[in-house]
């Protein structure tokens, strides 16, 4: 059975948990709570646990009704919930067996009685209180809080309905269909993040057929890792923002935003920004007293120039046409700060969006400070100052970040997906709980993504500075690869310890005979920095050749012969050069195996 104790999983084994002989429950308790979700391997978003109180996020609950706000926990990522359910909650269980190890696991973490709860169906939402828990059935023993606070859908649904469908329900109500009210006093996380792992498995993972299936297999390895992935890794959130394109008149507009607008400040403007050249289509001008508004009056080809100051801001720049968006100065001067528990702080869909000079800060945040979802996004001599998880790169977008400055990320700094392109140069990436991180691209379904990163100064980050995502399985099939080839001696280049400076050469001409388009790692300083490049291009390439195998044989399977035998079959174009790992946690790479 699962037993709370702390075992391996992450990016790294985590420390193992003290002996518990003699240990007092609520010991226990502490260490599994120390280590359950908020441990130094998590890349939650609301990771960080150096100040009393609650780590998790909340958030106020849709209707017209005025709810207590309650736990934000649905934000969890990949890592957070694999390896909650693989050490915490179902460890090695059958079929038959996961209602009474999720039982057992609750046990230890839950709050039995204490605090309260928003219940919430399809039909209404009403707040209740705790008063036991029937752990064995999953169930809740619940009365109506007080004062009463119900929305519902159906107005003729009075108190006293409410009071008959509690009684025939015995007061019993399932784990999954309760929202904990939030507390800042932390004492109820962990029962908060234990029901939503609940509520994640049986409306997402669990099947009412696993049952009736064989009972001979490792129910975690068999049904609960590919419906996660499916359900939560592979999942991508697309953005409905839609482009205005041109106007109708075909003019473009050149918004101006200041809070107050000063007689020096338009001279110098006229001078440096607005004048127009010889020859040029005359523009009109438009001010705006925040930057908000300038963005959604914006069509195809505008710009936005933003004068200094400090704007607060509580809705998402939302940017689905190509335009410019400049800050009128140095970015600590042009401050854009983004506040309330909303989205993405700056969600980019256009073409080919410009975004240069300006200092974004977030706060109370539940989303990334910027998602490029698709098209083009480059971002120039900015400053992030990130609340959760910092840029994210989708599949098919393109990102480019130059002379920036991005930190306080409580997950990555920067979260590349497969088919995505993604150029970084001369830029500070750090205090992030990961760096960088590259999402697992091995899959048949992805393509590999093109990543280049030159000059940058990743440091002071909490675990690695670059993170690979890969499954188990691709380390598996790189053991077997032992035929000699030209592609498999790139997988056995020893990436542990210090290798000489005559055996980095020969992998580097390895890498360039066998792509021909490689940039490669510095030559010059074997240094630990110089080496972080080196090891973050072989892991790449490795995984670069095992998709290629694996594809191959697949193509070879359907009886297709003419497999691409180039190192580089998906064209994947990797530049690592230059850049400086300092002080991360973990080391300069590390790879997380799903």
């Amino acid at each position: 059975m699962a037993d709370g104790s702390l075992t391996g999983g992450g990016l790294e084994a985590a420390a193992m948990a003290p002996e518990r002989m003699g240990w007092a429950v609520e010991q226990e308790l502490a260490s599994l709570e120390k280590g359950l979700f908020q441990d130094e391997d998590s890349c939650s978003d609301c990771s960080y646990r150096d100040k009393p109180g609650s780590s998790l996020q909340s958030f106020m609950p849709e209707g017209k009704t005025f709810f207590p706000e309650i736990f934000q926990t649905n934000q969890l990522l990949f890592y957070e919930r694999f390896r909650a359910y693989q050490d915490y909650i179902l460890a090695d269980c059958k079929a038959s067996e996961v209602q009474e190890f999720t039982a057992e696991f609750l046990e230890k973490v839950l709050e039995p009685s204490g605090w309260r709860a928003v219940w919430h169906t399809n039909v209404f939402k009403v707040l209740v209180e705790i008063t036991d828990v029937d752990f064995a059935a999953l169930k809740a023993v619940v009365r109506l809080a007080e004062p009463y606070l119900c929305d519902s859908q159906v107005s003729t649904f009075t108190m006293e309905c409410m009071k008959e469908l509690l009684d025939l329900k015995e007061h019993r109500l399932p784990l999954q269909e309760l929202w904990v009210v939030f507390d800042d006093s932390g004492v109820f996380d962990q029962t908060a993040l234990a029901i939503e792992h609940v509520r994640f498995f049986y409306q997402n993972i669990w099947r009412s057929w696993d049952e009736e299936e064989e009972d001979e297999y490792d129910y975690f390895v068999r049904c609960v890792e590919p419906r996660l992935r499916l359900y939560v890794f592979g999942y991508q959130k697309n953005s409905n923002i839609q482009a205005k394109g041109v106007r109708s008149s075909g003019q473009k507009i050149t918004h101006v935003v200041s809070s107050t607008m000063m007689a020096g400040l338009l001279r110098s403007l006229l001078t440096d920004r607005l004048c127009q050249e010889p020859g040029e289509e005359e523009r009109e001008i438009q001010f705006h007293s925040d930057p908000l508004s300038a963005i959604n009056a914006c069509f195809e080809g505008d710009t936005v120039i933003v004068c200094p100051g400090h704007y607060v801001v509580h809705g998402t720049f939302s940017i689905a046409d190509s335009i410019e968006l400049e800050g009128y100065g140095l970015p600590d001067d042009i401050v854009i700060e983004k506040r309330g528990k909303g989205d993405t702080f700056v969600d980019c869909t256009g073409a080919d969006i410009k975004i240069s000079g300006i200092k974004f800060v977030q706060h109370d945040a539940v989303e990334g400070i910027l998602i490029v979802h698709r098209g083009k996004t480059t971002l120039e001599n900015c400053v992030l100052q990130c609340e959760t998880t910092g840029v994210t790169v989708r599949t098919s977008a393109e990102f480019l970040m130059k002379n920036s400055d991005l930190y306080g990320a409580k997950g990555a700094g920067i979260e590349i997906y497969p088919g995505s392109q993604c150029t970084l140069s001369d830029n500070g990436i750090h205090h992030c709980k990961e760096g960088i991180l590259i999402k697992d691209f091995l899959d048949e379904h992805y393509d590999i993504p093109k990543i280049s990163m030159v000059n940058n100064i990743i440091h002071n980050n909490e675990g690695y500075g670059v993170v690979l995502v890969k499954p188990t399985i691709f380390s598996d099939l790189q053991e077997n690869a032992e035929d000699g080839t030209e592609e498999n001696k790139a997988l056995k280049i020893q990436t542990s310890g210090e290798p000489d400076v005559a055996e980095r050469v020969d992998l580097e001409e390895l890498i360039e005979c066998a792509t021909g388009k490689m940039e490669l790692c510095a030559r010059t300083d074997p240094s630990e920095q110089v080496e972080g490049n080196c090891e973050i291009v072989n892991e790449l390439i490795a995984a670069s050749t095992q998709k290629g195998q694996i594809k191959k044989k697949r193509l070879s399977e359907l009886g297709i012969t003419q497999a691409d035998d180039n190192l580089m079959s998906q064209e994947m174009f990797v530049g690592i050069v230059g850049n400086q790992f300092k002080w991360n946690g973990k080391g300069s790479f590390g790879t997380f195996l799903f």
